[in-house]
């Protein structure tokens, strides 16, 4: 009896910490940010420190909804945005805590504008400027209705 308790209380355990967590683009908002002078390009970026809630999440899966955007099929580059194309990160309406970039698996038939629900693992990105801050990884997404 005590061996099936143990494990049932080891796989209890086990899943709750690998299962997916629901967040909101509020979550994502608790990061501040500095310039940063980056000596490659000459230039001074926003260097993001994360909170320690936002600092927990990293690793884990992460599901979170809102407006898809393809900046490049080709290049494989999307994003995740807490507004439509109009009103997003690269127009000025928010900062880059407002996009997640995302990695698809398999690559996706959303169109731009489409609200979408992502899951995917959560990896956080300071130093590479060729990136977002927040990132995606193995994502796998569907459409809200």
């Amino acid at each position: 009896m005590k061996n099936k308790i143990l494990i049932a209380i080891t796989l209890l355990t086990y899943s709750l910490g690998y299962t997916q967590q629901q967040i909101t683009w509020d979550d994502l908002a608790k990061v501040t940010y500095t310039e940063k002078f980056f000596p490659t390009y000459d230039e001074y970026f926003m260097y993001p420190e994360f909170s320690a809630f936002v600092k927990n999440l990293e690793g884990k899966q992460i599901t979170i909804s809102g407006y898809f955007l393809s900046v490049d099929p080709k290049e494989k580059l999307y994003i995740l945005s807490k507004g439509p194309m109009s009103a997003c990160f690269f127009c000025g309406q928010g900062g880059p805590e407002t996009a997640i970039e995302l990695q698809f698996s398999n690559t996706k038939n959303f169109e731009t504008d489409n609200i979408v629900r992502v899951t995917g693992t959560l990896k956080l990105n300071k130093d590479d400027v060729e990136h977002f801050n927040y990132i995606f990884t193995e994502c796998k997404g569907e459409l809200v209705k």
